[in-house]
């Protein structure tokens, strides 16, 4: 049996059918074709499908999506604002801290909903945040690199 379910996405409210065994990973890619959050492990291990839900980062593929009713919901997608990047997304490049860049998104929402939540988070905090995430290629040193430059972009940007 099927129900509708409304949340926002991106400032964007949306109303999807599920039948209740979804998770909030398959309904952003399968139903609403927001592909920049990934598929990993599904098993709550690699962080590539991190999103923010109410200001907390989540991992998608171990969220129900029958939770979902009238929540906020910030994917990748969301934090760009046209052409321009987010000063996340900037840093991160800046830093080098991109290679296949496969991990990136669940990464940059990670430190998103830390930074919201606390611009000045201890390098500690920043690392227990990165903790939660795989990468296999870039190596951890240039993320937390790249998570310290961002963190010094929002703090010029206001």
């Amino acid at each position: 049996m099927s129900e509708k379910i409304t949340f926002t996405v991106n400032g964007v409210k949306r109303t999807v059918e599920i039948e209740g065994w979804e998770k909030l990973l398959d309904v952003l890619r399968e139903k609403l074709e927001l592909t920049g959050t990934k598929s990993g492990c599904d098993d709550l291990t690699c962080g590539v499908c991190v999103v923010v839900i109410d200001g907390v980062a989540k991992k998608s593929c171990g969220f129900s999506a029958a939770k979902l009713e009238g929540a906020d919901v910030i994917t990748i997608e969301g934090l760009s604002d046209g052409k321009t990047l987010h000063p996340i997304q900037k840093a991160m490049i800046d830093a080098g801290a991109v290679q296949c860049g496969y991990c990136t998104p669940g990464i940059v929402m990670e430190l998103y909903a830390l930074f919201n939540k606390n611009k000045n988070a201890a390098e500690k905090e920043i690392i227990d945040a990165l903790a939660q995430h795989l990468c296999r290629c870039t190596g951890y040193e240039a993320i937390l690199e790249g998570a310290k430059l961002a963190q010094k972009y929002l703090k010029k940007n206001g």
